[in-house]
Protein backbone atom coordinates (compact mmCIF):
# COMPACT_ATOMS: atom_id res chain seq x y z
CA UNK A 1 0.00 0.00 0.00
CA UNK A 2 2.85 2.37 0.81
CA UNK A 3 4.32 1.78 -2.62
CA UNK A 4 1.01 2.51 -4.34
CA UNK A 5 0.60 5.68 -2.29
CA UNK A 6 4.12 6.80 -3.24
CA UNK A 7 3.44 6.19 -6.95
CA UNK A 8 0.17 8.10 -6.76
CA UNK A 9 1.88 11.03 -5.10
CA UNK A 10 4.71 11.01 -7.65
CA UNK A 11 2.35 10.93 -10.62
CA UNK A 12 0.28 13.77 -9.18
CA UNK A 13 3.39 15.97 -8.92
CA UNK A 14 4.50 15.47 -12.54
CA UNK A 15 3.38 18.51 -14.52
CA UNK A 16 1.12 17.67 -17.41
CA UNK A 17 3.30 19.84 -19.64
CA UNK A 18 6.30 17.59 -18.97
CA UNK A 19 4.29 14.57 -20.10
CA UNK A 20 3.18 16.39 -23.23
CA UNK A 21 6.74 17.45 -24.04
CA UNK A 22 7.93 13.87 -23.62
CA UNK A 23 5.23 12.54 -25.95
CA UNK A 24 5.97 15.28 -28.48
CA UNK A 25 9.68 14.48 -28.50
CA UNK A 26 8.90 10.80 -29.05
CA UNK A 27 6.65 11.65 -31.99
CA UNK A 28 9.26 13.94 -33.50
CA UNK A 29 11.90 11.23 -33.17
CA UNK A 30 9.60 8.80 -34.94
CA UNK A 31 8.99 11.27 -37.76
CA UNK A 32 12.73 11.84 -38.13
CA UNK A 33 13.36 8.11 -38.34
CA UNK A 34 10.77 7.84 -41.09
CA UNK A 35 12.38 10.65 -43.03
CA UNK A 36 15.64 8.82 -43.50
CA UNK A 37 18.70 9.82 -45.49
CA UNK A 38 18.23 11.33 -48.93
CA UNK A 39 20.26 9.59 -51.61
CA UNK A 40 20.66 12.59 -53.88
CA UNK A 41 24.25 13.83 -53.89
CA UNK A 42 25.54 10.83 -51.94
CA UNK A 43 27.53 7.85 -53.19
CA UNK A 44 27.66 4.25 -51.96
CA UNK A 45 30.23 1.60 -52.82
CA UNK A 46 28.93 -1.97 -52.78
CA UNK A 47 31.27 -4.93 -53.22
CA UNK A 48 30.20 -8.27 -54.66
CA UNK A 49 27.56 -6.98 -57.08
CA UNK A 50 27.83 -9.72 -59.71
CA UNK A 51 24.86 -11.49 -58.09
CA UNK A 52 22.95 -12.03 -54.86
CA UNK A 53 22.58 -9.41 -52.14
CA UNK A 54 25.01 -6.94 -53.67
CA UNK A 55 23.40 -7.08 -57.09
CA UNK A 56 19.93 -6.37 -55.74
CA UNK A 57 21.14 -3.71 -53.31
CA UNK A 58 22.93 -1.81 -56.07
CA UNK A 59 19.68 -1.62 -58.03
CA UNK A 60 17.68 -0.54 -54.97
CA UNK A 61 20.16 2.23 -54.13
CA UNK A 62 20.10 3.44 -57.72
CA UNK A 63 16.31 3.74 -57.54
CA UNK A 64 16.65 5.83 -54.36
CA UNK A 65 18.82 8.37 -56.14
CA UNK A 66 22.24 7.36 -54.79
CA UNK A 67 25.31 7.36 -56.98
CA UNK A 68 26.26 3.68 -56.88
CA UNK A 69 29.72 2.23 -57.40
CA UNK A 70 29.02 -1.46 -57.98
CA UNK A 71 32.13 -3.54 -57.42
CA UNK A 72 32.07 -6.65 -59.60
CA UNK A 73 34.54 -9.48 -59.97
CA UNK A 74 33.57 -9.79 -63.65
CA UNK A 75 32.49 -6.41 -65.12
CA UNK A 76 31.84 -8.07 -68.48
CA UNK A 77 29.78 -10.85 -66.92
CA UNK A 78 26.02 -11.27 -67.12
CA UNK A 79 25.33 -9.86 -63.65
CA UNK A 80 27.32 -6.67 -64.13
CA UNK A 81 25.93 -6.10 -67.62
CA UNK A 82 22.37 -6.56 -66.36
CA UNK A 83 23.02 -3.89 -63.74
CA UNK A 84 24.23 -1.49 -66.40
CA UNK A 85 21.20 -2.14 -68.62
CA UNK A 86 18.60 -1.92 -65.85
CA UNK A 87 19.99 1.04 -63.89
CA UNK A 88 20.35 4.76 -64.43
CA UNK A 89 23.48 6.66 -65.35
CA UNK A 90 24.16 7.09 -61.63
CA UNK A 91 25.34 3.48 -61.34
CA UNK A 92 28.92 2.70 -62.31
CA UNK A 93 30.34 -0.82 -62.45
CA UNK A 94 33.90 -1.18 -61.16
CA UNK A 95 36.31 -4.08 -61.58
CA UNK A 96 36.92 -5.05 -57.97
CA UNK A 97 38.51 -8.17 -56.56
CA UNK A 98 38.72 -7.45 -52.83
CA UNK A 99 41.64 -9.87 -52.43
CA UNK A 100 43.86 -7.65 -54.60
CA UNK A 101 45.24 -4.44 -53.10
CA UNK A 102 45.93 -2.91 -56.52
CA UNK A 103 42.29 -3.35 -57.59
CA UNK A 104 41.02 -1.82 -54.34
CA UNK A 105 43.30 1.19 -54.80
CA UNK A 106 42.28 1.53 -58.45
CA UNK A 107 38.63 1.45 -57.43
CA UNK A 108 39.30 4.09 -54.78
CA UNK A 109 40.87 6.38 -57.38
CA UNK A 110 37.84 5.96 -59.66
CA UNK A 111 35.46 6.67 -56.80
CA UNK A 112 37.37 9.79 -55.74
CA UNK A 113 37.30 11.12 -59.28
CA UNK A 114 33.54 10.64 -59.60
CA UNK A 115 32.17 11.58 -56.19
CA UNK A 116 28.97 13.64 -56.02
CA UNK A 117 28.79 16.81 -53.90
CA UNK A 118 28.04 15.07 -50.58
CA UNK A 119 30.82 12.52 -50.98
CA UNK A 120 31.02 8.80 -50.25
CA UNK A 121 28.20 8.13 -47.83
CA UNK A 122 28.77 4.42 -47.31
CA UNK A 123 30.66 1.25 -48.11
CA UNK A 124 28.81 -2.06 -48.05
CA UNK A 125 31.28 -4.90 -47.60
CA UNK A 126 29.19 -7.60 -49.21
CA UNK A 127 31.67 -9.62 -51.31
CA UNK A 128 31.97 -13.11 -49.91
CA UNK A 129 32.04 -16.83 -50.56
CA UNK A 130 30.82 -19.85 -48.66
CA UNK A 131 31.78 -23.49 -48.58
CA UNK A 132 31.29 -26.42 -46.26
CA UNK A 133 33.31 -29.38 -45.03
CA UNK A 134 34.31 -30.93 -41.75
CA UNK A 135 37.59 -29.64 -40.36
CA UNK A 136 39.39 -32.92 -41.07
CA UNK A 137 38.19 -32.78 -44.66
CA UNK A 138 39.88 -29.39 -45.04
CA UNK A 139 43.39 -28.01 -45.16
CA UNK A 140 44.93 -24.69 -44.14
CA UNK A 141 44.50 -23.33 -47.66
CA UNK A 142 40.75 -23.85 -47.44
CA UNK A 143 40.65 -21.64 -44.35
CA UNK A 144 43.06 -19.13 -45.87
CA UNK A 145 41.15 -18.67 -49.13
CA UNK A 146 37.86 -18.23 -47.28
CA UNK A 147 39.31 -15.64 -44.91
CA UNK A 148 41.10 -13.80 -47.72
CA UNK A 149 37.75 -12.89 -49.26
CA UNK A 150 35.28 -12.79 -46.38
CA UNK A 151 37.57 -11.26 -43.75
CA UNK A 152 40.69 -9.66 -45.20
CA UNK A 153 38.87 -8.53 -48.34
CA UNK A 154 36.44 -6.55 -46.19
CA UNK A 155 39.25 -5.19 -44.00
CA UNK A 156 41.27 -4.19 -47.07
CA UNK A 157 38.30 -2.37 -48.59
CA UNK A 158 37.21 -0.73 -45.34
CA UNK A 159 40.67 0.68 -44.55
CA UNK A 160 41.07 2.05 -48.07
CA UNK A 161 37.72 3.87 -48.17
CA UNK A 162 37.36 4.80 -44.51
CA UNK A 163 38.79 8.35 -44.89
CA UNK A 164 36.14 9.15 -47.50
CA UNK A 165 33.30 7.74 -45.38
CA UNK A 166 34.62 9.51 -42.29
CA UNK A 167 34.61 12.83 -44.16
CA UNK A 168 30.93 12.30 -44.98
CA UNK A 169 30.10 11.05 -41.46
CA UNK A 170 28.50 8.13 -43.21
CA UNK A 171 28.05 4.38 -42.83
CA UNK A 172 30.06 1.17 -42.94
CA UNK A 173 28.04 -2.01 -43.43
CA UNK A 174 29.41 -5.54 -43.17
CA UNK A 175 27.58 -8.63 -44.38
CA UNK A 176 28.24 -11.41 -41.88
CA UNK A 177 26.18 -14.51 -41.06
CA UNK A 178 24.52 -16.37 -38.21
CA UNK A 179 27.54 -18.66 -38.42
CA UNK A 180 29.63 -15.91 -36.87
CA UNK A 181 28.16 -17.02 -33.53
CA UNK A 182 26.40 -20.31 -34.31
CA UNK A 183 29.07 -23.02 -34.41
CA UNK A 184 27.97 -26.22 -36.05
CA UNK A 185 29.06 -29.17 -38.15
CA UNK A 186 30.74 -28.47 -41.53
CA UNK A 187 30.96 -24.68 -41.27
CA UNK A 188 34.30 -24.11 -39.51
CA UNK A 189 36.14 -22.18 -42.25
CA UNK A 190 33.13 -19.99 -42.97
CA UNK A 191 32.51 -19.37 -39.26
CA UNK A 192 36.14 -18.38 -38.67
CA UNK A 193 35.98 -15.78 -41.44
CA UNK A 194 32.66 -14.33 -40.30
CA UNK A 195 33.49 -14.28 -36.59
CA UNK A 196 36.68 -12.39 -37.43
CA UNK A 197 34.69 -10.00 -39.60
CA UNK A 198 32.32 -9.18 -36.75
CA UNK A 199 35.22 -8.60 -34.36
CA UNK A 200 36.68 -6.12 -36.84
CA UNK A 201 33.32 -4.40 -37.35
CA UNK A 202 32.69 -4.16 -33.59
CA UNK A 203 36.07 -2.54 -33.01
CA UNK A 204 35.50 -0.19 -35.95
CA UNK A 205 32.10 0.83 -34.60
CA UNK A 206 33.64 1.89 -31.27
CA UNK A 207 36.44 3.83 -32.96
CA UNK A 208 34.23 5.54 -35.53
CA UNK A 209 31.58 6.69 -33.04
CA UNK A 210 33.76 9.70 -32.25
CA UNK A 211 33.64 10.74 -35.91
CA UNK A 212 29.90 10.27 -36.39
CA UNK A 213 30.30 7.19 -38.59
CA UNK A 214 27.83 4.39 -37.89
CA UNK A 215 28.76 0.73 -38.40
CA UNK A 216 26.20 -2.04 -38.94
CA UNK A 217 26.48 -5.82 -39.24
CA UNK A 218 24.04 -7.85 -41.34
CA UNK A 219 23.53 -11.43 -40.11
CA UNK A 220 21.61 -13.46 -42.72
CA UNK A 221 20.41 -16.95 -41.93
CA UNK A 222 19.81 -19.53 -44.66
CA UNK A 223 19.64 -17.51 -47.89
CA UNK A 224 21.63 -19.91 -50.06
CA UNK A 225 18.57 -20.45 -52.25
CA UNK A 226 18.37 -16.72 -52.92
CA UNK A 227 22.05 -16.28 -53.84
CA UNK A 228 24.82 -18.22 -55.53
CA UNK A 229 27.24 -17.87 -52.61
CA UNK A 230 27.52 -21.62 -51.97
CA UNK A 231 30.02 -23.59 -54.02
CA UNK A 232 28.61 -26.54 -55.94
CA UNK A 233 30.41 -29.79 -55.22
CA UNK A 234 29.65 -33.49 -55.08
CA UNK A 235 30.29 -36.14 -52.47
CA UNK A 236 33.02 -37.45 -54.76
CA UNK A 237 34.77 -34.05 -54.65
CA UNK A 238 34.90 -34.37 -50.88
CA UNK A 239 35.96 -37.99 -50.88
CA UNK A 240 38.94 -37.64 -53.22
CA UNK A 241 40.45 -34.95 -50.98
CA UNK A 242 40.74 -37.35 -48.05
CA UNK A 243 43.91 -39.29 -47.44
CA UNK A 244 43.77 -43.03 -46.71
CA UNK A 245 43.75 -42.60 -42.92
CA UNK A 246 40.76 -40.27 -43.03
CA UNK A 247 38.92 -42.50 -45.47
CA UNK A 248 39.10 -45.22 -42.83
CA UNK A 249 37.48 -42.89 -40.28
CA UNK A 250 35.04 -41.05 -42.54
CA UNK A 251 33.67 -43.83 -44.71
CA UNK A 252 32.34 -42.97 -48.14
CA UNK A 253 28.74 -43.68 -47.25
CA UNK A 254 28.88 -41.12 -44.45
CA UNK A 255 30.39 -38.50 -46.78
CA UNK A 256 27.50 -39.09 -49.20
CA UNK A 257 24.91 -38.81 -46.41
CA UNK A 258 26.53 -35.60 -45.13
CA UNK A 259 26.54 -34.15 -48.64
CA UNK A 260 22.87 -34.99 -49.25
CA UNK A 261 21.84 -33.59 -45.86
CA UNK A 262 23.69 -30.32 -46.39
CA UNK A 263 22.33 -29.94 -49.90
CA UNK A 264 18.75 -30.52 -48.74
CA UNK A 265 19.17 -28.07 -45.84
CA UNK A 266 20.20 -25.33 -48.25
CA UNK A 267 16.95 -25.72 -50.20
CA UNK A 268 14.79 -25.07 -47.11
CA UNK A 269 15.86 -21.46 -46.56
CA UNK A 270 14.63 -18.15 -47.92
CA UNK A 271 13.89 -18.03 -51.64
CA UNK A 272 14.29 -14.28 -51.94
CA UNK A 273 16.97 -11.84 -50.84
CA UNK A 274 14.42 -9.12 -50.07
CA UNK A 275 14.71 -9.27 -46.23
CA UNK A 276 18.47 -8.79 -46.45
CA UNK A 277 18.28 -5.97 -48.97
CA UNK A 278 15.62 -4.24 -46.84
CA UNK A 279 17.90 -4.49 -43.79
CA UNK A 280 20.82 -3.11 -45.78
CA UNK A 281 18.72 -0.17 -46.95
CA UNK A 282 17.69 0.55 -43.36
CA UNK A 283 21.33 0.47 -42.25
CA UNK A 284 22.20 2.94 -44.99
CA UNK A 285 19.26 5.34 -44.84
CA UNK A 286 17.79 5.26 -41.34
CA UNK A 287 18.73 8.06 -38.96
CA UNK A 288 19.05 5.36 -36.31
CA UNK A 289 20.56 2.27 -37.94
CA UNK A 290 20.93 -0.87 -35.86
CA UNK A 291 24.31 -2.27 -34.87
CA UNK A 292 23.14 -5.74 -35.91
CA UNK A 293 20.38 -7.06 -38.15
CA UNK A 294 19.49 -10.70 -37.47
CA UNK A 295 17.67 -12.07 -40.51
CA UNK A 296 16.08 -15.44 -39.83
CA UNK A 297 12.53 -16.76 -39.74
CA UNK A 298 10.21 -15.57 -36.99
CA UNK A 299 10.41 -19.01 -35.36
CA UNK A 300 14.21 -19.02 -35.41
CA UNK A 301 14.55 -15.48 -34.07
CA UNK A 302 13.96 -16.49 -30.45
CA UNK A 303 16.45 -19.35 -30.70
CA UNK A 304 19.22 -17.27 -32.28
CA UNK A 305 18.68 -14.42 -29.83
CA UNK A 306 19.11 -16.80 -26.90
CA UNK A 307 21.81 -19.08 -28.31
CA UNK A 308 24.80 -16.72 -27.81
CA UNK A 309 23.78 -16.32 -24.15
CA UNK A 310 23.84 -20.04 -23.35
CA UNK A 311 26.70 -21.60 -21.36
CA UNK A 312 28.97 -23.68 -23.60
CA UNK A 313 27.71 -26.99 -22.24
CA UNK A 314 24.12 -26.06 -23.13
CA UNK A 315 25.03 -24.53 -26.48
CA UNK A 316 26.83 -27.72 -27.51
CA UNK A 317 24.01 -29.94 -26.27
CA UNK A 318 21.61 -28.27 -28.70
CA UNK A 319 23.10 -30.38 -31.48
CA UNK A 320 21.98 -33.58 -29.76
CA UNK A 321 18.53 -32.83 -31.16
CA UNK A 322 19.81 -32.89 -34.74
CA UNK A 323 19.14 -36.07 -36.69
CA UNK A 324 22.34 -35.51 -38.66
CA UNK A 325 24.48 -35.51 -35.54
CA UNK A 326 22.91 -38.77 -34.38
CA UNK A 327 23.43 -40.30 -37.82
CA UNK A 328 27.05 -39.15 -37.76
CA UNK A 329 27.70 -40.86 -34.44
CA UNK A 330 26.13 -44.08 -35.70
CA UNK A 331 27.93 -44.19 -39.06
CA UNK A 332 31.46 -43.15 -38.23
CA UNK A 333 34.06 -45.83 -37.66
CA UNK A 334 35.35 -45.37 -34.13
CA UNK A 335 37.93 -47.75 -32.69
Amino acid sequence: MNLLFFLAQFISTVPITAVLVFVLLKLLARVNRRGGVDGVGRAVLVTGCDSGFGHQLAGALDQKGFVVFAGCLSPDGEGAQNLIRESSGNLKVLKLDVTKEEEVQRAKKTVQENLPEKGLWAVVNNAGVSDWAEIEWSNVEDFHSMADINLFGAIRTAIAFLPLVRAAKGRMVFVSSIFAFFHCLNMAAYSVSKRGLEAFADCLRVEMASFGVKVSIIQPGNFSGATNILKTKTALDLWVKLDEDRKKIFNRRYVEVAHDYFKSTCTTGFKTAEPVVTAMMHALTSTRPKSRYLLVSALDTVFFKLYPLLPTVLADSVFCFSSMYRTRAEMLFVK
